[in-house]
């Protein structure tokens, strides 16, 4: 098994997880034509695609998922809640649910419900009968069955989207910095930092810190922030950023 990232951050988010010829797309916040750009870096096509899977409504998520599934008649897996709050039309061929496990080719795929100011977002752990990789981005906190779902993981894509003193002070009116650093927002550094420390990281091989803010937050400060909490070396944290995202990392 392996993943990649297209991109991460408030302009768009798309990773990709591949397991021998099965490719699944989670979100695509991206126009079609850099979503094909970005797709193509790292030598994949849309005709290789077997799934698009949306965690949320948000269009930093979904923006290109409609055209790309279409261009490529490729199928759409989300919530019922999260058809609802598209705004643009996407024929879903498959309904998600939290605490829902399913299966696209050689990927096993388990749903996970978490807190987000969206209609049901979900966050996916992903496994080859091997090895096990889990995405956890887009949640303001966590509970006991997050962190059930994702123990014993080889590798995690987790969200660091915010400093909190840097939220603080900055330019976000009132409402919005009660909003993203809420408990239905975005996981701040520390937090993020405290819920891989709940988890246990000593055998992960890839850990890669996600969705940083470009106003709230500076890569020097969240990886500081995990190596102070963790103990870990910074060389070994992995960072997706917006404009190049992620190359592929295998999962051995």
């Amino acid at each position: 098994m392996r993943f990649a990232v297209l991109g991460s951050g408030s302009r768009g988010n798309a990773t990709l997880v591949a397991s021998n010829d099965t490719y699944v797309l989670v979100d695509c916040g991206f126009s079609l034509r850099e979503t094909e750009r970005r797709l193509d870096r790292l030598g994949v096509s849309g005709k290789q695609l077997s799934a698009i899977l949306v965690t949320h409504e948000h269009a930093d998520h979904v923006h290109g998922v409609g055209l790309l599934s279409r261009r490529y008649d490729v199928p759409v897996y989300l919530s019922d809640g999260t058809l609802r709050g598209m705004r643009k039309p996407v024929e879903a061929g498959f309904r998600l649910v939290g605490g829902q496990g399913l299966r696209i080719g050689g990927l096993g795929i388990d749903v996970v419900s978490v807190a987000h100011d969206a209609l049901e977002p979900t966050q996916f752990v992903f496994n080859d009968g091997r090895r096990r990789f889990g995405l956890l981005t887009d949640l303001g906190s966590y509970c006991p069955m997050v962190l059930d779902s994702y123990r014993g993981l080889d590798a995690l894509m987790v969200e660091s989207n915010h400093c909190r003193d840097l939220l603080a002070r900055g330019q976000y009116p009132y409402f919005l910095k009660q909003r993203v650093g809420g408990d239905h927002g975005h996981l701040n550094n520390h937090q993020a930092a405290s819920l891989v420390n709940e988890l246990g990281w000593q055998d992960l091989q890839h850990l890669v810190l996600a969705h940083l803010s470009s106003k709230n937050n500076l890569p020097h400060l969240a990886r500081q922030c995990f190596v102070d909490t963790l103990g870990c070396d910074e060389d070994w944290l992995q960072l997706a950023d917006q404009d190049s995202g992620l190359d592929w990392r295998e999962i051995a």
